[in-house]
């Protein structure tokens, strides 16, 4: 791709929207990602429109916005538009607002309490994969993003949620969100756009978001005069008060609850999806899967004990996150001028930062498209940067979910190669479609056989 210099960025290499318009609408992720793998670590101009965006990818760079000097770089301009009419003043939004969402649920997800809730979450995932048996016993297709979600679903509810929102509620939201997700990936290429000129998706986002308000706000109503000391995220939540001690309402109250549904299923969703094309492409790290399971396990229930010798499955997981990190984009605004690498930058500039570009340089990862989960042996991990591997992000936003989400995708995996073996998965290669968050194009269906015993 040939690039134009722009002179009033002092050197920074600058490509002209009429040249990546038509691509970024097709494949945004790889676009940016050609683009970074072009660079290599160097900061890049995208001529998008009259606000100026720079794809940021050197993990030194990543690390200065994410925490060094995070202040000076916010959840602001119109990347953040679509998400902010979804999650309002939460702890997905910025500022004060952010702070205090962040504070109030933040022991709701320290270690220590995830860590408590383990047990539960194990039998949980348990049910959820035992509903699988009569689908794989008659030779069916599982239907992977579903039959995923159903598990994912019925556990964060029950654990995070304390059954407070039935599954016949999540299973209204969960499509929701999956319409909001590719609804807004049109505004989020064309961010110069103005919210007043109707864009392909406008409609169906605001059907989706309807949706969502129809079934949240009667559970905020329901729930907020009857709070209970339980850490649940529905109790937390109504009992909290601001910082003068007074009531917040119930759009913050919905704000809050829907980021956290939203936060607490999508990654693990997301991630398990794309595990099964590389698993089917793989059959040797399936086969190192197998054998660790099978051997940690043994014959009884996956819990919580298992985890700490369940080595390899947690590769397994970090790898697939590496290559298809769920949340792929994390744009900031500039706050006050600053210079990064050389790079001077205005005050209302928009940042794109993407752990799929920055796991994707050849400076930072051997082999970067190809799927090794040895990359993450301990030994390999010791000198690495921290900021060349970041899909929960980084600094003071990083993901509050990030050890729920290695717990339960660990006893989700287990829990599943303990009880079935794989025998065939449809695609075997899965494309990136990119949205708010990083899915496969294509519907994943994979096809299990009940594990024997003599395999144990």
């Amino acid at each position: 791709m040939s690039t134009a210099v722009a002179e009033s960025d002092h050197g920074v290499r600058s490509l002209p929207i009429h040249r990546l318009l038509p691509e970024l609408l097709r494949d945004p992720a790889n676009v940016l990602a050609g683009i970074g793998a072009d660079a290599d670590g160097e900061i890049v101009r995208l001529n998008l429109g009259p606000v100026r965006h720079y794809l940021v990818s050197h993990p030194d760079h990543v690390q200065h916005v994410l925490r060094g000097n995070s202040a000076n770089f916010t959840r602001g301009g119109s990347f953040w538009r679509p998400l902010h009419r979804l999650f309002g003043a939460s702890v997905m939004s910025d500022g004060e607002t952010w702070a205090l969402s962040r504070g109030i649920l933040q022991p709701v997800f320290t270690a220590r309490n995830v860590n408590s809730l383990a047990g539960r979450m194990a039998e949980a995932i348990a049910e959820g994969v035992a509903e699988w048996e009569e689908a794989v016993e008659a030779g069916q297709p599982i239907h992977v993003p579903t039959r995923i979600a159903d598990v994912v679903n019925k556990t964060v509810i029950r654990i995070l949620f304390a059954d407070k929102i039935t599954l016949a509620e999540a299973e209204r939201i969960a499509p929701a969100f999956d319409s909001i997700a590719t609804a807004t990936l049109v505004r989020a290429v064309l961010p110069f756009v103005p919210n007043v000129v109707p864009m392909p998706g406008d409609r169906a986002f605001r059907r989706a978001l309807r949706t969502v308000d129809d079934v949240v706000f009667p559970l905020v109503r329901k729930y907020r005069g009857r709070p209970t000391d339980d850490q649940d995220i529905f109790s937390v939540l109504a009992r909290a008060r601001d910082a003068d001690g007074g009531e917040l309402g119930d759009q913050w109250v919905r704000d809050n609850l829907v980021a956290m549904f939203a936060t607490a299923t999508e990654t693990t969703i997301g991630a398990l999806t794309w595990l099964w094309p590389l698993l089917a492409r793989h059959p040797e790290v399936t086969s190192r899967l197998y054998e660790e399971i099978d051997r940690v396990v043994g014959d009884g229930p996956v819990g919580p004990s298992h985890l700490a010798d369940l080595v390899y499955t947690k590769q397994v997981i970090q790898e697939v996150l590496r290559l298809h990190p769920v949340g792929w984009l994390f744009p900031r605004a500039v706050v006050e001028p600053e210079v990064i690498g050389g790079v001077r930058f205005r005050s209302g500039d928009t940042l794109l930062i993407s752990p799929y570009v920055t796991h994707r340089l050849t400076r930072l990862w051997d082999r970067p498209e190809e799927f090794d989960p040895d990359r993450f042996a301990p030994e390999r991990t010791a000198h690495r940067h921290r900021y060349a591997y970041f899909p929960f992000g980084g600094g003071p936003h990083q993901c509050l979910g990030m050890h729920l989400f290695n717990l339960e995708s660990q006893l989700i995996v287990a829990t599943i190669l303990s009880r079935f073996r794989l025998t065939s998965c449809v695609p075997t290669i899965a494309t990136p479609q990119a949205a708010v968050s990083l899915r496969p194009r294509e519907e994943v269906e994979i096809t299990l056989r009940p594990t024997t015993r003599q395999e144990k």
